[in-house]
């Protein structure tokens, strides 16, 4: 059946490989493509066959997976759905070239030795999505390790080697049952063992958290993108977070709102115009009346670049703002990886003359910021920031240099449709593991969560509700393997494997 349709065998099998993604966690059924897959490759007749079936396997994978980036067309000048699945298949196309390259490389490794294609597929998968998670900025929305978060204690393994490196545990899974099959026992029982075992060990016992660690107020005021920059929504869209934000006790906190959570400036200096009669020391006041002392308030909000010399803004900064209950602001961070074509548009002169400026609606793109930094909140500890997707670069969402107590992650995934949201959320929970640290998550309208140094939601706002968290910080773990040392740990697993690889098929000659 391979040897007749094999092209097709390897579409399918990318698609299906998909719903091991959350929302749906067919992680099973990512295992058995993942081994239909390799035996397509293994029947290859030549290395372009190799790599078509690769790229085809990817373009399967992303399509079904990426799904839910249409849904965010129908918020750009109400460009019709159907235009963002066109959208996501192009994508698709590019993004197809990197499972194409794995293939490729195993293929020239492990031709006509199963046992051996099985770890150079996995050597290579690790190194073509860690390319992915760079190459013209990057886009490594959710990487397979991913699809290991609910098989028992195996997304710990990523605290050695990051979600790359934990890649391979799949790929070892889905070999050794393509072994099996083949009754190549030999190389077959340690892979199964090896992945049955990390699958059977019980998830993390809910510790508790210390009374010793501050208390935080997640908001979620459930505002849709549709409203989110609507004319005369900006009372009724502050009204929805002051409603949830009024304090319980007396007790200090750190309250945190969404990613973008008002459409005022914050900062003095702008000229007079851009305040639209709603100058910073009134925004802050207003906010600050929602505030007890003691309180800390950490926001997404919008900075403004200027020219000086003619006093019009040239840029924009998608920053997180920190203000204490004295009204002042004490730290800012602004966004580092930011969105082609949703926050800035590449070659903007071009694609504007041929009328495609509305990608990236503004006179002017956003501006990235200089990178991973902590805040100093005080007596609440230091945070790390990291804005929506950012939190989906493994290795690169934390300063190594001043290490915070835990990651604030505001996020609007109202553009995400349904899959995007819970798909982020389980990247928000590998970062965690990585890093040893806790995850707030808030979002105009889901998933809002805390997330402790395991990976484990302690709890939630589901999407599409208005809601709060009050809860105490999670504590920080000590610094993990992968906290230390990065994404040279999975590049470092990869070679292992390719070398293994390459030296089983000399010994074999």
């Amino acid at each position: 059946m391979i040897a007749r349709h094999p092209y097709a065998i390897a579409l399918v099998a990318g698609g299906i490989s998909a719903t091991g993604f959350a929302p749906l966690n067919l992680w099973p059924l990512t295992l058995l493509m993942l081994a239909l897959w390799m035996a397509t490759v293994m029947q290859a007749q030549s290395r372009k066959a190799a790599f078509l079936t690769g790229w085809l396997f990817g373009l399967g994978h992303f399509i079904i997976g990426l799904n839910w980036i249409a849904k965010a067309f129908t918020f750009q000048a109400a460009m019709p759905e159907w235009l963002g699945y066109i959208a996501v298949v192009l994508l698709s196309l590019y993004l197809a070239v990197f499972p194409a390259l794995a293939a490729l490389g195993a293929y020239w490794i492990g031709k006509g030795r199963p046992g051996t294609l099985v770890l150079a597929m996995a050597g290579m998968w690790i190194i073509t999505e860690w390319l992915r998670s760079w190459v013209f900025s990057g886009f490594i929305w959710s990487p397979l390790g991913a699809v290991a978060l609910p098989v028992g204690r195996m997304a710990d393994f990523s605290m050695f080697v990051g979600s790359y490196g934990m890649s391979a545990l799949l790929f070892g899974g889905a070999g050794g049952l393509w072994l099996l099959c083949q009754k190549r026992w030999k190389p077959g029982f340690p892979l199964i063992a090896i992945f049955a075992g990390l699958a059977l060990i019980p998830h993390h016992q809910t510790t508790q958290i210390s009374s010793d660690q501050p208390l935080i107020t997640v908001v979620q005021p459930n505002i849709g993108q549709q409203d989110k920059w609507k004319a005369g929504y900006e009372e009724q869209n502050l009204a929805k977070l002051a409603e949830l934000t009024l304090r319980k006790d007396d007790s200090p906190r750190i309250i945190f709102w969404p990613e973008a959570a008002i459409p005022d400036y914050l900062e003095t200096g702008y000229p007079a115009r851009y305040y639209y009669g709603r100058p910073p020391e009134f925004v802050r006041q207003q906010l600050g009346g929602l505030m007890k002392p003691g309180d800390m308030l950490v926001l997404g909000a919008l900075k403004l670049e200027f020219d000086e010399a003619e006093g019009r803004a040239i840029g924009a900064r998608n920053s997180v703002f920190a203000m204490d209950s004295e009204h002042e602001l004490i730290g800012r961070y602004d966004k580092s990886h930011l969105v082609p074509y949703g926050e800035y548009l590449p070659m903007r002169p071009l694609l504007s003359a041929i009328g495609l400026s509305r990608l990236a609606p503004g006179d002017f793109d956003f501006w990235p910021g200089p990178g991973a930094r902590s805040l100093d909140l005080g007596k609440f500890g230091k945070a790390g920031l990291q804005v929506c997707y950012e939190i989906i670069f493994s290795g690169q969402v934390v300063d190594r240099d001043n290490r915070p107590d835990f990651i604030f992650n505001p996020s609007n995934d109202a553009w995400f449709g349904n899959w995007g949201p819970p798909q982020h959320l389980a990247q928000a929970r590998l970062r965690a593991i990585e890093e040893g640290l806790p995850v707030i998550r808030s979002t105009p309208t889901g998933i809002s969560a805390v997330i402790d140094a395991n990976g484990t939601v302690r709890a939630s706002v589901p999407m599409g509700q208005a809601g709060r968290i009050d809860s105490r910080l999670p504590q920080a773990k000590a610094p993990t393997l992968f906290a230390r040392y990065g994404n040279i740990l999975s590049l470092g697993l990869a070679l292992l494997l390719l070398l293994s690889a390459i030296a089983i098929r000399v010994r074999g000659r």
